[in-house]
């Protein structure tokens, strides 16, 4: 493919999730999605869509794929994807190994991916070879309430809607019990810490995670990626362990996966589609099935569902749980029953309302 144009169009899309928007994911109240999305087209006018990373540093994100990566792309003849990603890495590698740079990167990889498909006319899942599933179990993913009535409210109607997976971002004990009060004893329950506890809370609070029969915690402590110490919190409390949503590439996760029980990769942050193939192999081969970190619904929401499609063994499909004020593509295949169908369209199945752009580009 001969690259012709690449434009980055920068969105920010309010939000409903039912919270007072009290800082607690984000280092700010999080009200609205910034998304950085990414236009490729080919001489064969064959356009590809992408996205990095951009909650909360979507202008660092757009700045960096305008600045380091375009002058990279346009005008150059790919053929090896997975070569030229590993190209980008090496010749950027001065501005960061991980973080912003490679959110831009996984843009651009992204966008990539898709044209491949889209040059072969078959979805994603289908070029990466070939769709094992056509759906995929999904799990509601709540946003953090830090009250046990809001806690109650919404883990109770998630599961009414069908899902038989609740993950909170609940960090204190009283919360999580709410949760597991609403949910029941039936339904999986996890709670996304996001490094909250310190090493002797989580101590203190992990025996309650055994107690309420968490499926897993994710991120305890900080930082993420120490590997033994959460390895260690896995054996000592007998609690799955998760982690690997702000990790990049399969060199991070070539530490924890064998470590812990569940690894997160996120196509818009480890970088893109390439990235993520491999930290599929490595899983494979270590036995352990992938939970992806996915709480997105531009190009990172379509092409995890394509990836997950490929794969021989599934993990669930991550669905944050708001509601946007509108959809990049009205047909985003959001969970019925708590079960995705991935679509069987060429390229990763995205195509956004120029509408849609116009009135959300910032």
């Amino acid at each position: 493919m001969h690259i012709k144009s690449v434009d980055v169009i920068p969105l920010r899309i309010p939000f409903e999730d039912g919270s007072d928007r009290s800082p607690g994911l984000m280092p700010t109240k999080w009200t609205e999605l910034d998304m950085a999305l990414v236009r490729v087209e080919t001489s064969d006018g064959i356009v590809g869509w992408g996205d990095g990373f951009a909650y909360a540093c979507r202008r660092s994100t757009v700045t960096a794929i305008e600045d380091l990566v375009i002058p990279q792309v346009v005008g150059k003849d790919i053929d090896d994807l997975i070569t030229f990603n590993r190209e980008l890495q090496q010749r950027l590698h001065l501005h960061g190994r991980y973080g912003i740079t490679m959110f831009a990167i996984s843009a651009i990889d992204i966008a990539l991916w898709d044209i491949a498909a889209k040059e072969k006319g078959v979805s994603l899942a289908e070029l990466l070879g070939g769709r094992q599933r056509e759906t995929l179990p999904a799990y509601a993913s709540l946003m953090r309430y830090g009250d046990p009535n809001l806690v109650h409210k919404y883990a109770a109607k998630a599961v009414s809607e069908g899902y038989k997976t609740v993950k909170l971002h609940e960090i204190t004990v009283e919360n999580i019990e709410a949760g597991r009060d609403a949910v029941g004893d039936d339904i999986q329950l996890t709670t996304d810490v996001n490094c909250n506890w310190s090493l002797q809370q989580a101590h203190e609070i992990m025996p309650h995670m055994k107690r309420l029969g968490m499926f897993w915690v994710e991120e305890p402590t900080f930082p993420p990626d120490d590997e033994k110490t959460l390895s260690e919190l896995q054996e000592k409390y007998g609690v799955a362990i998760a982690s690997g949503e702000n990790a990049c590439t399969h060199v991070e996760f070539a530490r924890t996966i064998p470590k812990i029980e569940f690894c997160q990769p996120s196509v818009t942050k480890v970088g893109g589609v390439s990235e993520f193939m491999a930290i599929c192999f490595q899983a494979a081969q270590a036995g352990k099935t992938l939970m992806p970190h996915a709480p997105y619904f531009g190009p990172g929401f379509w092409a995890t569902a394509q990836i997950m499609a490929a794969q021989p063994a599934c993990g669930l499909f991550e669905h944050l749980y708001i509601e946007p004020e509108a959809y990049l593509d009205a047909s985003i295949p959001l969970p019925k029953n708590g079960i995705v169908t991935v679509p069987d369209k060429p390229g990763i199945g995205f195509e956004p309302a120029t509408e849609v752009l116009k009135k959300y580009r910032v």
